[in-house]
C-alpha cells in the first residue's frame, strides 16, 4: 500500500501524499514528543516535515519504506531545533539521502517542483512571502528572523506559515491537473537580475537598472514610513561602493511577484566592521517592476536583525 502511494505521490498525486502522511502521521508525532516532549515545537516540526515531503518525496528509493523516511525528516528536524534556539529548522537543512537520478526521475521531480510553484502563485504574497522564506532561504528561516524581515510579529509569522500549508495543500489539489509553469526558469531569471544588477552597480550604473526594471515610485520600508523614489537606493549603493563593501550572491528565491535575494557583504579589507555579513533584499513586483523593498541585515553575533539601508 506504502509503495504504490509513495509512487503516485512521486507521479504528482497530492491526495496520495497526503494519505501517506495521515497513515504515519501517529508514528511522526510518536518520534516528535520523544525528542521534544508535549511542546508547540511538535506541530510545528510536524506542518515543517509535512512540507519536507512535499519537496522531497522523489528521493524516496524505497517506496515501501517511506514510513521511515517520513520519520526520519521528524527525527533529523528535532535534533536541528534541538542544537540550536537561534536557528530553527530550515527544510534544506534536513539530511536526505539523495542518488544520481534518470532522466525519467529528473523530469518528475520538475514536473513536482513547477506544480509546488504554480501552486504557491494561487497564495497571497504575504502567506507566499512567509512560506518562501520559512522553507526555500537559506537564512531567513526561523519565526523571529520571519517577523523581522516582513515588519510583522511573530504570532502573525505563526499564522501566516500555518495559514498558508493548509492554502497551499488546497492549492496543490486544485491545480493538478493544470499545466505548470517552468520554476526554474523563473528562478533563474531572478538570480540572472541579480548578478547582472550588482554588475552595474559596480560599473556606476545602479541609477539606469533602477529606472529600467523599478518601479519611479518604489518603496523602501525600512522604519516607521516608507522612503519612496529612487534616491535614496541610489546613494545607499554610492555609499556602500564608495565604502569598498561589495555584494555577492548566495541563493535566489522567487515566485510570480515576489522575489527575495540573499547576498554575501564583503567588507573592505581595512574596514572589514563597516557592514555585517549578509543582507537580503525581499522584493514585491508588478509588472515586472519592484515596486516594494526591504533590506534585511545578518547580525555579526546574533541572529539577524531588520536595518535600513547603510
Amino acid at each position: 500500500m506504502d509503495a504504490d502511494l509513495t509512487r503516485s505521490a512521486q507521479a504528482g498525486d497530492v491526495a496520495a501524499l497526503g494519505t501517506l502522511l495521515a497513515r504515519h502521521q501517529a508514528g511522526m508525532r510518536a518520534v516528535a514528543v520523544s525528542l521534544l516532549g508535549n511542546s508547540p515545537d511538535v506541530e510545528d516540526v510536524l506542518q515543517d516535515a509535512a512540507v519536507t515531503a512535499l519537496r522531497r518525496i522523489g528521493d524516496v528509493r524505497q517506496p515501501d519504506a517511506v514510513g521511515a523516511w517520513l520519520r526520519m525528516i521528524v527525527r533529523n528536524a528535532c535534533r536541528t531545533r534541538l542544537r540550536s534556539t537561534t536557528y530553527p529548522l530550515s527544510v534544506d537543512e534536513v539530511a536526505l539521502a539523495s542518488l544520481d537520478l534518470t532522466p525519467e526521475q529528473a523530469l518528475d521531480r520538475h514536473a513536482l517542483r513547477d506544480w509546488i510553484w504554480s501552486a504557491m502563485d494561487e497564495l497571497p504574497p504575504q502567506i507566499r512571502l512567509a512560506i518562501m522564506l520559512r522553507h526555500f532561504s537559506t537564512s531567513v528561516t526561523s519565526y523571529q528572523q520571519i517577523a523581522d524581515a516582513c515588519g510583522v510579529p511573530v504570532g502573525t509569522v505563526r499564522s501566516r506559515l500555518s495559514l498558508g500549508r493548509a492554502r497551499l495543500a488546497e492549492a496543490l489539489l486544485a491545480t493538478a491537473d493544470t499545466a505548470h509553469s517552468d520554476a526554474s526558469q523563473l528562478m533563474a531569471a531572478s538570480e540572472r537580475e541579480a548578478r547582472e544588477t550588482l554588475a552595474a552597480a559596480e560599473r556606476g550604473e545602479f541609477p539606469a537598472v533602477l529606472a529600467e526594471r523599478w518601479s519611479p515610485d518604489v518603496a523602501l520600508l525600512s522604519g516607521p514610513e516608507p522612503i519612496v523614489g529612487h534616491d535614496f537606493l541610489n546613494r545607499g549603493m554610492d555609499s556602500d561602493l564608495t565604502a569598498g563593501v561589495r555584494q555577492r550572491v548566495r541563493h535566489v528565491v522567487a515566485s510570480r511577484d515576489l522575489a527575495v535575494w540573499e547576498m554575501d557583504l564583503l567588507n573592505a579589507p581595512d574596514n572589514p566592521e563597516h557592514c555585517p555579513p549578509a543582507v537580503t533584499w525581499l522584493m514585491s513586483l508588478r509588472d515586472g517592476r519592484v515596486q516594494e523593498l526591504r533590506l534585511f541585515h545578518a547580525d555579526r553575533v546574533a541572529g539577524l536583525t531588520a536595518q535600513p539601508v547603510n
